[in-house]
Order: C-alpha cells, then sequence, then structure tokens
C-alpha cells in the first residue's frame, strides 16, 4: 500500500463476502423451494427468503463499493484518507444496522416489524428491494452522508484524477436516487415511477460509472498503460452509460399505467443500453493486450477481464433479449426477466467487486500478488462460479421461453402454477447449477488461506527494474 489509511477498507471487503456467502445460502433455499414448496415452511416461508436474499445482494455490494472507494481514492488523491475513525465508525454503523434488519426479516413478521420500526410515522416499507425498515434507510443515508464527506475531502486535499472524479459522481448519485426510496405515494403508477428512480438508475445508471471508475483503476494498475488512454476510454463508457441508461428507465414504464410513449423510449435508449457493456469488454481487452508490464496479478486481470465479458453477456445480451415493448409485453415478469438479473449483477457488479479484492487484498496484506498457488486456486473459483452462472441464466432463460409460450402466447394459455410444475426440470437443473456456485465460492475464499511466499513480489521487482532500464535507454 502506498498510504497506511487504505488499509481501513480490509473489514469492508470481509463483511462484502460473508454477506456474499449468506446471499448464496438463501438463493439455494429459495431454488428448493421452487421444487419443494413446504421445504423450511412455516419457518422461512418464500416471500421472506427472497427478501433477504435481495437485501443482501444489495448490501453486499455497498460494501464492496465502500471498500473500493477506501482503497483506491487515497491513492489516485496521493494523500491519506480524511478519516479513518469516521471509516470505521460508518462500518460499523452499517454492518450492525444491515444485521438487525436481516434478524428482523427473519424473527419478526413483516407487518409487525414495520409497526415497531415507526413505518406508520414515514411509510417506506412493502416495495421489492426497498423492504428495509424506515430507520434503516435513515441509518443507510446517514452512512451515505458520511461516507462522501469522508472521500470527498479525501479528494479536495488531494490529486484530482478522471477515475476518483467519475467515482465520486457515481457515489454522490448512489445517495441521491436512495432518497426517492422515502416516497411512496398512494398512487400506485406514482409509486412503480419513482420506485424505478432508485432500482433501475442505481443498476443501469451511476452504479455504472463506478463500476467503470474500479475497472480503469485496476486496468491502470495490472497493465501499466498510460492513463490518458484509459480515461478516454472511461470518458466514453460513462458518457454512453449515461445516454443511454437514464432514458432506458422507461423500458420499465410499458405497463405500469403511463403514457404510451414510454414505450417508444423505452425501446429505443434501451436497445443502445448494451452498447457501453460491450465498449467496458473491448476496454478491458485492448488494455490487457496493450500492456507494458506482465504484472504477477494474473487473478486480479483474470476478473477484470470477466467483467467486461459477462456485464456485456448479462446487462447488455440478455437485457436486449427482452427490452423491446413488442417483446416485453409477453416476458415481463417471467423467469426471462430473472436469468437476464442474474447475469447482469454478477457480471457487472459482483465480479468488480471480486476484481477490486483480488488486486487490492494482497497489497494490503503486505506483497504485489498473492502466490501461484493461491491465485491457481483463486481462478479455480473464478471459472467455478462463472461458468455456474452461465448454466443459471441458461437454464432460466429456457424455463422463461417455455413459461411465456405455454402461459401468455399460446391460444390455450395454461394457469400459473400448471405452467410452473411443466418447467420444474428447469428449476433443478438451476438448483445444481446454483449448488456448484457455492462451491466456487467457498473455493475462491480458500485462496485466501493457500499459503504465500514472496516469489510473486520478487518476479514483479526484477520486472520494473527491466522496465526501468529499458525506459532509460530509449530515452538516451
Amino acid at each position: 500500500m502506498k498510504f497506511q489509511s487504505q488499509s481501513v477498507a480490509m473489514p469492508y471487503f470481509i463483511a462484502a463476502l460473508g454477506l456474499f456467502v449468506g446471499q448464496i445460502i438463501f438463493g439455494l433455499i429459495m431454488g428448493l423451494q421452487y421444487v419443494v414448496g413446504d421445504f423450511m415452511f412455516p419457518e422461512l416461508p418464500f416471500n421472506i427468503a427472497r427478501m433477504v436474499h435481495t437485501n443482501l445482494l444489495i448490501v453486499w455490494l455497498l460494501f464492496g463499493f465502500m471498500g473500493a472507494a477506501y482503497y483506491l481514492v487515497p491513492e489516485e488523491a496521493e494523500t491519506e484518507l480524511y478519516s479513518t475513525k469516521l471509516a470505521w465508525a460508518l462500518f460499523w454503523i452499517f454492518l450492525i444496522a444491515g444485521a438487525l434488519t436481516i434478524v428482523g426479516y427473519l424473527a419478526v413478521p413483516y407487518a409487525r416489524l414495520a409497526e415497531l420500526t415507526g413505518n406508520d410515522l414515514l411509510p417506506t416499507m412493502g416495495r421489492e428491494f426497498l423492504e428495509q425498515p424506515t430507520i434503516t434507510k435513515a441509518g443507510i443515508v446517514v452512512v451515505a452522508l458520511g461516507f462522501l464527506f469522508n472521500l470527498g475531502m479525501t479528494v479536495l486535499k488531494g490529486r484530482k484524477t478522471v477515475i476518483n472524479t467519475v467515482l465520486m459522481i457515481g457515489l454522490v448519485g448512489l445517495a441521491v436516487m436512495f432518497l426517492f426510496s422515502f416516497y411512496n405515494p398512494e398512487n400506485l403508477v406514482r409509486d412503480k415511477f419513482y420506485w424505478w428512480y432508485v432500482v433501475h438508475l442505481w443498476v443501469e445508471g451511476v452504479w455504472e460509472l463506478i463500476l467503470g471508475a474500479i475497472l480503469a483503476f485496476v486496468l491502470i494498475k495490472t497493465t501499466g498503460v498510460d492513463r490518458e488512454v484509459i480515461e478516454k476510454w472511461l470518458y466514453m463508457i460513462i458518457a454512453m452509460a449515461l445516454i443511454t441508461g437514464i432514458l432506458g428507465t422507461g423500458h420499465h414504464f410499458y405497463w405500469i399505467g403511463t403514457p404510451e410513449y414510454w414505450q417508444w423510449l423505452g425501446s429505443i435508449f434501451s436497445a443502445l443500453e448494451p452498447i457501453p457493456f460491450f465498449m467496458m469488454t473491448l476496454f478491458a481487452f485492448n488494455m490487457v493486450n496493450k500492456r507494458r508490464r506482465e504484472h504477477p496479478n494474473k487473478a486480479a486481470v483474470l476478473w477484470a477481464m470477466g467483467t467486461g465479458v459477462m456485464a456485456f453477456l448479462g446487462a447488455g445480451v440478455w437485457g436486449f433479449l427482452h427490452t423491446l415493448a413488442p417483446v416485453n409485453y409477453y416476458t415481463h415478469g417471467t423467469q426471462i426477466t430473472a436469468s437476464h438479473g442474474h447475469m447482469a449483477f454478477y457480471g457487472a457488479y459482483a465480479m468488480i467487486v471480486m476484481s477490486i479484492i483480488s488486486y487490492a487484498v494482497p497489497q494490503m496484506r503486505g506483497r504485489v500478488a498473492n502466490s501461484n498457488k493461491a491465485q491457481v486456486v483463486e481462478m479455480w473459483g473464478f471459472w467455478l462460479m462463472t461458468v455456474s452462472m452461465v448454466f443459471i441464466t441458461l437454464f432460466l432463460t429456457g424455463a422463461g421461453i417455455l413459461q411465456v409460450w405455454m402461459q401468455r402466447y399460446t391460444d390455450m394459455p395454461m394457469p400459473f402454477m400448471t405452467v410452473q410444475d411443466k418447467i420444474a426440470i428447469f428449476y433443478w437443473l438451476r438448483e445444481v447449477a446454483g449448488v456448484t456456485f457455492m462451491a466456487g465460492l467457498v473455493v475462491y475464499l480458500w485462496s485466501f488461506f493457500v499459503g504465500n511466499d514472496q516469489d510473486a513480489t520478487e518476479d514483479f521487482a526484477k520486472a520494473m527494474s527491466k522496465q526501468r532500464d529499458l525506459e532509460t535507454a530509449t530515452a538516451e
């Protein structure tokens, strides 16, 4: 590490990975409940398991983003973090609030939880992905404000770079868009309209800026490509992400009672949304091909390249498959939507968090990279998780196609539950792929405990020495 305060990122990364494990466990429980309807009932109903699964996804990604910011902002700004004490305080507030919220979901009926947490004073609960109690939402706002203050003061007193600027815009946007979670109008159309301001403008808006900034940082550090080249790519990627993503919100407004013109706006701009993800893929591969040094952390490079590919496939290709209004008329709310969501979240956001963890954790443990043995184990985890996610997506896509045909498109539509029985084989296959994914996650976590040596650090030092000698000879 260049700055001692970067070490505050470590607890955020540990918490993120721990919550990631919890998310997958609840995902496996839900997957089994799809085919064994009374599994763990009534102790853990499906609606509670799903709520915990999705909330853990959001919280562990936020922990990952915060850890990434605490690591890269001081290095980009070339100064120590403004306050490590504030970073630690916010960590414990966020972790304890998140843990208590999950315990509340599991231990208290949801309606009773709403009564206990002041939802009658400011109703915000009961909406998908935003089920958190009002008091928890208020705590998230406090954490976000303290987090942005800490990073903002660090940037102000240090070097200003494109990566820090893009990251800060993304983080500020994340905090601002979350404020719409407090707005809960009685009119259901308006409620869904503004609800998407949080959900869509997070994952298909400001989160893409965070993704681009972290990816650019990792590629600068692992490839040695000139910063100016990477920054030009970053400018183009975020421009396309915002141009397509903001009006692309319209693909959620097709069937909720909004004016018909949203079908045109949503279709046109959503059709363009794969472009920034395709640019990210080209970006990652171009930078690796143009690298000026062989960084010993090959696992981090693999995660970075995988992020581009899987984000393009999940968010880009699978998103485009059902984003046009005439197609979405039949596919919305089916397993096709679920297939897109699984690969998109894994490819775009889970993998970028894993990329920065793969690069930063060895640095925080006093070495440039983990040993070759540890990296081989880590890359096994990468491939197990990534291939499993591809199969999860394919199985859900197959289930979704049959669901659309039998339930919505045919002249003799079948009842919902009848269709679910007929496509159960895909749910069983998805569960098998999910177990394999969990095995890959365990292998990935195991890589952190595999013995390390100084070979990678010494090899990197030799490579850097040769590069300096070459640059000196060229200059002369």
